[in-house]
């Protein structure tokens, strides 16, 4: 007898999805450094140069946001499910692009062209490496956050199981992604630094609201279905 097909939660469905497309843009992003005014002036006042931060990140608070509305709407293991499968866009597309970068260019493309596609899509296996382990870490770690902390309180505080969920993810995701990719290569402690606070600042800022809009998406998904 056949089984019938597998139903799939609308919001599952799409938070899936839209996790995928973030996993691979947020290491694409991360080739430009962005300064965010009031957080850059931040540097200064503590004997630190103005703060910047990748623009990968916009991304990247975008994945803890996702995979966390996806543990309040599914449940933690869920959330880890996803976070597991998210290793397979992120690792495909790093073996795509070290394979468009070994291609020959067509001679109709400028020397010029070539030179920005290969400074956007190159790294060094360092910076692949720490790419993906400080993914796989960092998202394990906020879900697990997340869940245990409603395993506590229960379903009230989103926005601080959210919020601090994020935080010490972001945390965690940047020691190992700098020491990984750049240990060795240049002192990493003010970059570490500044990083630490303006990902702290911005999860502080930006979580809360957030997982609400995408949890209350979620559920209105689920309920038109």
């Amino acid at each position: 007898m056949q089984k019938p097909p597998l139903a799939i939660p609308r919001s599952l469905f799409f938070l899936s999805i839209f996790y995928g497309g973030m996993v691979c843009i947020a290491g694409v992003l991360g080739n430009k450094q962005v300064s965010l005014g009031p957080i850059s002036a931040l540097g200064p006042m503590i004997g630190l140069g103005p703060l910047a931060i990748e623009a990968g990140i916009a991304a990247f608070l975008l994945l803890v946001i996702t995979s966390s509305a996806v543990a309040e709407l599914h449940g933690g293991a869920t959330a880890n499910r996803l976070v597991r499968f998210g290793f397979v866009p992120l690792v495909t597309s790093v073996l795509l692009s070290l394979l468009v970068l070994a291609l020959p260019a067509s001679p109709d493309m400028t020397p010029d062209r070539q030179a920005a596609f290969a400074m956007m899509m190159g790294g060094t296996p360092r910076i692949w490496l720490g790419g993906i382990v400080s993914y796989g870490i960092s998202q394990t770690l906020n879900v697990t956050v997340f869940s245990m902390l409603k395993g506590r309180e229960g379903g009230k505080l989103l926005w601080l199981r959210a919020g601090v969920a994020s935080i010490l993810s972001q945390i965690v995701d940047t020691l190992l992604f700098v020491t990984i990719a750049f240990l060795g290569v240049f002192p990493i402690g003010e970059l570490l630094l500044g990083q630490m606070i303006v990902k702290v600042l911005l999860s502080a800022v930006l979580v809360p609201p957030l997982i609400y809009l995408f949890v209350a998406f979620g559920r209105r998904l689920d309920r038109a279905a």
